[in-house]
């Protein structure tokens, strides 16, 4: 029995697995998020972790598991988003700043001007974005009074999601090499802290966590604090890394796109860190053993977040799934496109001055253009990293493996595929990135091998393209041209 901890942006998921990756038991709930800021996204890590602790006891109830059932914990969390607490008491010293927070885009700039870039993207295989977690580390140690003077002392320490959950469950200081990267201070060839990025932001490294093989035991839970388990925490990636896992794309080649509150395109490279390549991400995908794999990402920052968008911020849908009638009820999008910069842009793009923008409105606009025009936004931002990837491959994908919660929307799925031109696939389990925690705790203790999880996989359903050539180039031809009015247009107010 395997205990995956789900740790998103906008809540948390709990699945249970057994040895032959069957689902016993679920749970999940949101927390709070906070914006006290123009741009600034935050979360309260006490509330992350008192939420996570109680759905994991919510789904290990749902299971019927008994102490002494379990064999492991996996977990995989939202990345980028980076913790500080005090080691001794256990207690966050500032809110968690969240991936999709833009508060440094200034000083990536300036570091930019300066000449950093070539050197992040050497050794890192990222760009000076706001979105990953260095300039962030940076940001609360020059703002937050007297956190310097206690990181270097070993009073605060840093980390992303999953070694702040991690401390939590074992009180071990660790985090894996996927997340690691995400950090802009990894050397992703060494799969180690570099000191002169540490240097370059400012970071003591002894405030970050030890770097520990994705598959393997990060710690072990205290009984106090998993509910009487005590068992290995054998299996941790940063969410997209779990996903690209539990899709079984262990070989080059293969690759997904999960759909959740951003969307993410990962494509398996293999052994060698991949050569940087504009807009586009180089990435540790996962460690296990001695060697890491690697993976080229695009990063799509608002996808599902913005139909939550459209649901807690406008108040104009009751749910999300409300999208899909919505949307179905127009033949056509009038029209009307939405460009969800509502945190700037990502891949292929790297504009963190961009702007949510909607264009082509009327009198005549309604609620059901605005549904659609989320919709096909989720869609069009796949296409743009999907063919940035191809681009950079020479060649063509002859399917997308798709996962994450947007994929339970039949009309957004085949208008995925209708603009893509390839099939869109579903897996026959809907929460990989679950599943792929799940899966490296598994490989962690023993349990499974990766060929076991390379054959695991099965196709659920298929949306094959149906819209003509000529159709799909003119909608990708409109929403370039809504890109274009949505970029740079924050930039006065750095």
């Amino acid at each position: 029995m395997i205990l995956a901890i789900d740790q998103g942006t906008t809540g948390t998921t709990c699945l249970v697995f057994d040895g032959e990756a069957e689902l016993l038991g679920r749970a999940y709930r949101e927390f709070a998020q906070h914006f006290p800021r123009p741009g600034w996204v935050e979360h309260d890590a006490a509330e992350i972790w008192d939420v996570t602790h109680a759905v994991a006891g919510e789904a290990l109830e749902d299971a019927g598991i008994e102490v002494g059932e379990l064999e492991a914990v996996g977990i995989t969390n939202q990345r980028e988003t980076v913790c500080v607490w005090d080691p001794a008491t256990g207690e966050p010293l500032h809110r968690a700043i969240v991936w999709q927070d833009r508060r440094t885009a200034a000083r990536c700039e300036e570091l930019y001007r300066r000449g950093h870039l070539p050197l992040v993207r050497e050794r890192t295989g990222l760009v000076l974005d706001p979105y990953f977690s260095g300039t962030k580390i940076e940001w609360l140690l020059r703002n937050v009074e007297g956190l310097r003077e206690k990181a270097e002392s070993g009073r605060a320490v840093f980390g992303t999601i999953d070694s702040w959950v991690i401390f939590k469950l074992t009180g071990e200081h660790a985090t894996d090499p996927s997340n690691a990267s995400r950090t802009l201070l990894l050397d992703i060839a060494r799969g180690s802290w570099d000191p002169e990025l540490c240097e370059l932001l400012g970071v003591p490294e002894r405030a970050l966590p030890e770097v520990r093989p994705s598959a393997g035991e990060l710690g072990r839970t205290r009984a106090d604090a998993l509910f009487g388990h005590e068992v290995p925490v054998a299996g941790v990636a940063g969410d997209q890394q779990a996903a690209l896992f539990g899709q079984a794309c262990l070989d080059p080649g293969l690759g997904k796109n999960t759909y959740g509150t951003g969307s993410f395109v990962l494509v398996n490279t293999g052994y060698r860190p991949p050569e940087p390549v504009p807009g586009l991400l180089a990435t540790v995908a996962w460690g296990i053993g001695d060697r890491l794999a690697y993976a080229l990402e695009a990063a799509v920052f608002v996808t599902g977040a913005g139909v939550q968008w459209l649901r807690d911020g406008l108040g104009v849908i009751d749910a999300a799934a409300d999208t899909e009638g919505l949307a179905g009820s127009l033949d056509s999008n009038d029209g009307v496109y939405f460009v969800p910069a509502l945190t700037g842009l990502g891949s292929p793009h790297w504009d963190p001055y961009a702007r949510g923008t909607l264009v082509g409105l009327t009198r005549g606009t309604g609620v059901a253009h605005l549904a659609r025009a989320t919709l096909e936004a989720i869609a069009y931002q796949t296409v743009d990293a999907v063919r940035a990837i191809e681009a950079a491959s020479g060649e063509a994908l002859p399917e997308l493996r798709a996962d994450g919660g947007a994929t339970v929307n039949g009309w957004l799925m085949q208008f995925q595929a209708d603009v893509l031109g390839i099939p869109v696939v579903l897996p026959e389990v809907a929460e990989t990135t679950a599943l792929g925690a799940a899966r490296l705790a598994g490989v962690g203790i023993g349990r499974w091998t990766q060929d076991d999880v390379a054959r695991s996989w099965g196709e659920k359903r298929r949306f094959e393209p149906r819209m003509s050539a000529d159709q799909r180039e003119a909608l990708l031809a409109d929403w370039h041209r809504a890109l274009e009015r949505a970029g740079g247009w924050a930039r006065e107010e750095a």
